[in-house]
């Protein structure tokens, strides 16, 4: 009696209760899920390792490197600009940059579902994810689908076009206005972005473009706002620490890409570590000695940018590695790795530490995606080459300079212009931006071996992607 009771009772709970299923149509109900779900967007930052390495390797600052030439072959494909459509290190630009900009589209799809304080500031966020994610893909393929505030389906592919790269960084620019009206200079918890990010993303979203006095009026008022500055002068030690954690996160990082040393990851899924997987292997083959971690020596700088820093300049020694004085310094041992040029990027060589699992693929290094340094020169270009104020653009370029421990330029025009240019290569290299400064400046085919012009400026679409539209694509030109 009582069991048949307790049944009777159960199948009556049962019909009166909806089943419960997380899935993507009955999330986003309160602050707490929407947060969540910017987290995830968040993630998809520690995959951009791969543009950033590659953006070297693709450029006149380094060779692949590795143990062979075989090993990681796509790498070295983009080293001697052979690199075709079926290369699975760009599938991996591709891949992880639309999943990047998927997951911004998932909150977007759904940013007006709950309402509660502080939303205005999660939309802003994952529109700035998005216009980043989104920049990445056009400097990397030109012309990509867009699918509004939409998560993209399966068979969207055989509908939705490529857009123009007029349509794409307009959209890029929408994103980044919107994220600079609602957010703030301090972000509530480190990491995440700010005004100044978003600032500094659109002045160079412009810059590509050579919309130099939009770029100027941005990246000038964000210098005014007066909220970072260079960090550390000529023999400080906050400069010693600038690509070192203890530098993490400082006045001078405009935007940096979180990573920790606290999760294991495995070769099988490189995406997974929360450690900047680039860092490792750019490691010394087989090191023995101080400071620093073993690696697989890739993407080694040539010896030509070594010796352009002058003999004064301290950002050399920090930014390149010369192992065989360092050997010779320290007792140091290790082996020559393919390509080996006798020089590492020193900024990001894996340093010893206490990281979980293999330290190849968990070291902590934060990427410094938009440094203070990088905002004068963009501001410093914009004002030389769209003839605005030489003479801002000279103050912006001596400031770099000054920092580094060199005297001030005094030119103008062309001659600027070229300082300037010159000027970058040297600040930032290792960071992974010289090929497409190269690339957008028009100077790729003279400064690199075995580029094709109207075809390298830009990467080939994946194979597999053209193939799932079936027709809808067009190939990039030349591959």
């Amino acid at each position: 009696m009582g069991f048949v009771m307790l049944v009777g009772c159960t199948e009556e709970f049962l019909d009166e209760t909806e089943e419960y299923v997380i899935d993507s149509e009955n999330y986003f109900n309160s602050e707490q899920e929407y947060y969540n779900a910017l987290i995830g967007a968040y993630d998809i930052l520690q995959s951009t390792y791969v543009n950033v390495i590659l953006g070297e390797i693709a450029s006149d600052n380094t060779l692949s490197g590795g143990e062979s030439a075989t090993d990681v072959i796509g790498w070295q494909q983009v080293d001697e600009m052979t690199h075709t459509e079926v290369n699975d290190n760009l599938d991996d630009v591709w891949d992880w940059n639309f999943a990047g900009v998927q997951r911004a589209n998932y909150i977007l799809e759904f940013k007006d579902k709950t309402e509660f304080e502080g939303k205005d500031r999660i939309i802003a966020e994952a529109r700035f994810l998005r216009a980043y994610f989104t920049f990445e893909l056009v400097k990397w393929f030109g012309p990509i689908p867009l699918n509004g505030d939409q998560r993209f389906q399966l068979g969207d592919e055989q509908s939705i076009p490529r857009a123009p790269v007029s349509e794409v960084y307009a959209q890029i620019e929408s994103d980044l206005q919107f994220a600079i009206d609602n957010l703030d200079y301090t972000a509530p918890q480190v990491g995440r972005a700010t005004k100044g990010s978003a600032q500094a993303l659109l002045g160079k979203a412009y810059l590509y473009q050579e919309k130099f006095q939009q770029a100027a009026d941005v990246l000038t008022n964000l210098i005014d706002s007066g909220e970072y500055h260079l960090y550390g002068t000529v023999g400080d030690e906050e400069y010693t620490n600038l690509f070192e954690q203890v530098g993490e996160n400082s006045p001078e990082s405009v935007f940096e890409v979180q990573y920790t040393g606290e999760e294991g990851a495995g070769f099988d899924c490189l995406q997974c570590s929360e450690g900047n997987v680039a860092v490792g292997f750019q490691g010394i083959r087989n090191y023995t000695g101080p400071v620093f971690e073993s690696g697989f020596s890739f993407n080694v700088p040539v010896e030509e940018v070594y010796n352009l820093f002058d003999e004064n300049d301290i950002r050399r020694d920090y930014s390149i590695l010369d192992i065989e004085a360092w050997a010779e310094e320290t007792g140091a041992t290790y082996v020559e790795g393919y390509k080996h040029t006798g020089y590492f990027n020193r900024k990001y060589l894996p340093r010893q530490n206490d990281n979980v699992g293999d330290a190849n693929l968990t070291q902590p290094n934060n990427y410094r995606a938009i440094r203070y340094a990088d905002v004068l020169l963009m501001a410093a270009e914009a004002l030389s080459r769209g003839g605005i104020n030489d003479q801002l653009a000279l103050e912006y370029l001596n400031d770099v300079r000054n920092r580094a421990g060199l005297d001030d330029l005094n030119v103008t025009g062309a001659a600027l212009t070229d300082a300037i240019f010159a000027e970058r290569r040297l600040e930032l290299v290792g960071e992974g931006h010289r090929f497409f400064d190269l690339v957008r400046t028009g100077r790729a085919a003279a400064a690199i071996d075995g580029f094709t012009p109207n075809k390298n400026e830009l990467f080939p679409i994946p194979l597999e992607e053209i193939e799932f539209s079936q027709g809808n694509w067009e190939q990039n030109p030349g591959y």
